[in-house]
């Protein structure tokens, strides 16, 4: 049998994110700080409006791309809170998640041998799905003493003659990274004379702790070459809605449609009205659950500073990302030694890339008193090590 799978796929690693959560599912008394999955659930008043969809019957297909309503809303949203304009009609999709939107926009523009520029640590589908669309994925490994931001000279050193797109993952997941106006400026003047295209990753756009998001398509001149990628998941507690969306230029998007097509037919029915409502009367929704967020965040930082855990200041997504380096285990060790001896869940660094070895990813998306007790069992786990 296994003679007769795709080589391209049986070669292809599972999910290190995966890995610990459906370990600690069947382990009791463990606290698992490894889903990025939000704590809250989906505003009511957003989840009644899917139920209201259903009671009326609309269970029925709507077109490829998605409900007109909802992608006059995504317009208006990334208008008002970006002052970037896309026309719903050919420039937006709504997809399954934002996964799909990745997946199918890679594949809609990428040829046999063209090169993807993948920063890491960054989310594990990017390289896979780069692989599957037939690209050769070209890895920048983000330094820690950057605050894992992509630099110019980095990203000007892999571009080749065969470089079709750079993935842009901020704010980044893991590292909760973020790259600032000044930050994508000279990145921008790269992109540009280098005729490259970008996709730029968004979804945690809305929760931002410093300054506001800046998307890079708000430069001048890349809007025209930007797949970007949003959704519901993280700023509206939606994950398992499962929704999504990217807005491109129109003739990426007629090719994105077509996969999604064949692939998918169309989103969630039911999804896309209670998207509807999230983007019309959800703000003050994702303002409280960003307010509670950053309550977290700082809790955190403070704590892993009382531990003397090395980790720098994450403004971004709902992570932090301490270094364990000096305990001179690798990050998969570290972290199950700490699930098995204090019932602690985290997610190796590795997992995001080489470059994340010596660091874990410690998710914010519980609750405080989860995170008390979690903080309280590896200060205990440390302390312990450092006595060893």
């Amino acid at each position: 049998m296994k003679e007769l799978l795709s080589k391209k796929i049986v070669n292809l690693k599972p999910s290190g994110i995966r890995k610990f959560f459906d370990i600690v599912q069947d382990m009791k008394d463990a606290i698992s700080l490894g889903v990025g999955e939000p704590d809250f659930e989906t505003p009511w008043h957003i989840r009644e409006e899917g139920i209201y969809s259903l009671e009326h019957g609309r269970t029925f297909y709507t077109s490829n791309s998605g409900l007109k309503d909802l992608k006059i809303e995504i317009s208006k949203y990334i208008n008002r809170t970006q002052g970037i304009k896309y026309d719903f009609n050919n420039e937006i999709l709504v997809t399954v998640g934002g996964s799909e939107a990745i997946d199918i926009g890679l594949r809609a523009l990428i040829n046999d041998g063209d090169e993807v520029i993948i920063p890491q640590p960054s989310y594990v589908s990017y390289e896979p799905c780069a692989i599957m669309a037939g690209a050769k994925p070209v890895i920048i490994n983000l330094k820690a003493e950057n605050q894992f931001k992509l630099t110019a000279q980095e990203l000007e050193n892999c571009i080749t003659d065969k470089t079709k797109i750079l993935i842009l993952p901020y704010p980044n997941n893991p590292t909760g990274a973020i790259l600032t106006r000044q930050d994508m400026e000279s990145l921008v003047k790269i992109i540009k004379e280098k005729d490259i295209i970008v996709m730029s990753d968004e979804i945690y756009s809305a929760l931002t702790y410093n300054d506001k998001h800046v998307s890079i398509c708000s430069f001048d001149g890349m809007k025209e070459r930007t797949i970007l990628i949003n959704g519901f998941s993280k700023a509206y507690a939606m994950t398992g809605w499962r929704l999504g969306y990217t807005c491109a230029p129109k003739e990426i998007i007629k090719q994105m449609t077509k996969i999604h097509q064949y692939a998918i037919m169309c989103a969630p029915t039911t999804s896309q009205y209670a998207a509807i409502e999230a983007l019309k009367n959800g703000d003050k929704d994702v303002e409280e659950m960003c307010k509670s967020y950053n309550y977290r965040r700082c809790f955190l930082i403070n704590r892993l500073k009382e531990m003397k855990l090395d980790c720098f200041e994450p403004f971004g997504a709902f992570y932090v990302f301490p270094c364990i380096k000096e305990f001179n285990m690798t990050s998969e060790e570290f972290a199950t030694k700490l699930l098995k001896e204090e019932k602690v869940a985290t997610v190796p660094g590795n997992a995001f890339g080489e470059s994340g070895e010596g660091f874990i990813r410690i998710s914010y998306a519980y609750s405080l008193d989860t995170l008390k007790t979690a903080m309280d069992r590896i200060e205990k786990f440390i302390t312990k090590l450092r006595n060893e």
